[in-house]
């Protein structure tokens, strides 16, 4: 029979940097809160950023500035999905939607996932990609 890994909860600090006007202390993001900003996080940061960990992150970027087309978006959704297998344990990812937007040069990405050990619904992320220089 497998083991299920069973978890408290996760804790994260946000990178926004702000103190908590009672505590004085960073601003604490939870479960829910501190894995889909982990998740966006995987996504944005550019392989090769974070320092002694070259495989790291994701080639959005390079993909943002070929055609916004649905071979590109098909080619953006495997990136993503890759990049979440291998660097988060905690989500169990369900679906990653790609929708091209030629007409304003963007990506739109759905990302729904279950988070691994804790008790919480289907989790769903969404926000916008957009070449810049």
């Amino acid at each position: 029979m497998p083991l299920e890994r069973v978890s408290r909860g996760f804790k994260d600090i946000s990178l926004t940097l702000r103190k908590n006007p009672l505590t004085r202390d960073l601003i604490i993001l939870k479960n829910d809160y501190a894995i889909a900003r982990s998740v966006q996080n995987l996504v944005l940061t550019v392989r090769g950023e974070k320092f002694f960990a070259p495989n790291f992150g994701c080639s959005v970027n390079r993909l943002l500035f070929e055609n916004i087309d649905l071979f590109a978006a098909s080619s953006l959704r495997d990136e993503i999905t890759n990049v979440i297998k291998l660097n988060e344990p905690r989500v169990d990812l369900k679906e990653v939607l790609v929708v091209p937007n030629p007409d304003e040069n963007l990506m739109e990405v759905t990302i729904k996932y279950y988070i691994v050990g804790i008790d919480a619904q289907p989790q769903q992320l969404q926000f916008v990609l957009l070449p810049t220089r």
